[in-house]
């Protein structure tokens, strides 16, 4: 049955010696990585309106070392998304309550898709332990399923399922070679260091020392000629936040479509939350660190090689 065979010598006095041979399958996890899984990379935030549940989680994700924040409705939860990613901080793991009042489980996942593709990793925590709603889940773009009742159980071996990269990704080589930036920075220093840095990556940089001259130098330039802009707060003349207002307002398609980061030094999730509703993509904290400047014009207009 096993396509093997079994040999047997034997002496008097001395005992037997069997040997067997079988024939069996490769391992399917033979290539599997073997390395225990870090939980500490893992940045999650656990939507619920069920505040013993958003407790309870908390606990349970602290334990096996995982950060989490919370959110109690699906609109908390987006705007929360929505300013980690602008800071440069974001989630990689969301776990959202299936059924909440208003918009539950399935609005996130969607909206979180949309956004964010799938760099964002969702899991499904509903008390309906049903094939409907785990279909659901998976049609809404959901990439795994814990039943709340089954929550401390089984959700170390859910998120390493989900969490643990592939060994076969691999992610595309960025260049920002090539790119243009309009920089709307209002003292010398600050500007120099940035051209300098963009300089390093094989940008090209035109300098506008306020708002108003920034509005002008975008008004002016041929459509898609910059890439992206980074735009100090606070200047004078005309700010930051009125200057990103005034260039989305323009009728010309690339006003609504360019990058715009904000450049300051106040990091408050109020802060970004207002640099968000004026029209800016992203926000980076003075001063700024050339790793993260790169990073996140690596995710906004970096082009594969």
């Amino acid at each position: 049955m096993m396509n093997g065979t079994i040999d047997v010598k034997s002496k008097k006095g001395e005992g037997s010696t069997f040997t067997v041979t079988l024939t069996l399958k490769n391992c399917e996890n033979a290539n599997r990585d073997t390395e225990a899984f870090d939980f500490s990379t893992i940045k999650a935030l656990v939507v619920d309106d069920d505040e013993i549940a958003l407790e309870h989680a908390g606990i349970v994700l602290d334990d096996i070392g995982v950060s989490a924040d919370t959110a109690s409705s699906a609109d908390e939860a987006l705007s929360a998304i929505e300013i980690r990613y602008a800071k440069q901080e974001p989630y990689n793991l969301v776990l959202a309550d299936w059924r909440m009042p208003g918009r539950g489980g399935a609005e996130v996942t969607r909206e979180i898709r949309s956004r964010y593709g799938y760099d964002i990793r969702v899991i499904a925590l509903t008390a309906y332990d049903s094939k409907d709603v785990i279909e659901e889940a998976q049609a809404a773009g959901a990439d795994g399923f814990i039943p709340k009742s089954e929550f401390p159980m089984i959700v170390r071996r859910e998120l390493e399922r989900v969490m643990r990269p592939s060994l076969k990704e691999t992610k595309p080589e960025i260049s920002l070679r090539g790119k243009r930036i309009l920089l709307a920075e209002d003292l010398p220093i600050n500007a120099e260091i940035m051209i300098q840095l963009l300089s390093m990556e094989g940008m090209t940089t035109d300098h506008a020392e306020n708002g108003e001259e920034a509005f002008k130098l975008f008004k002016k330039s041929e459509i898609d000629y910059y890439d992206a802009i980074l735009m100090d707060v606070r200047m004078p003349v005309m700010d930051g936040l009125e200057t990103t207002e005034e260039i989305r307002s323009l009728h010309r398609e690339d006003a609504h479509t360019i990058p715009i980061i904000a450049l300051t030094a106040n990091a408050f999730d109020e802060d970004v939350q207002r640099s968000l509703q004026a029209g800016m993509n992203a926000h980076l904290s003075k001063p700024v660190e050339p790793e993260q400047l790169r990073n996140t014009l690596m995710e906004l207009i970096g082009s594969p090689l």
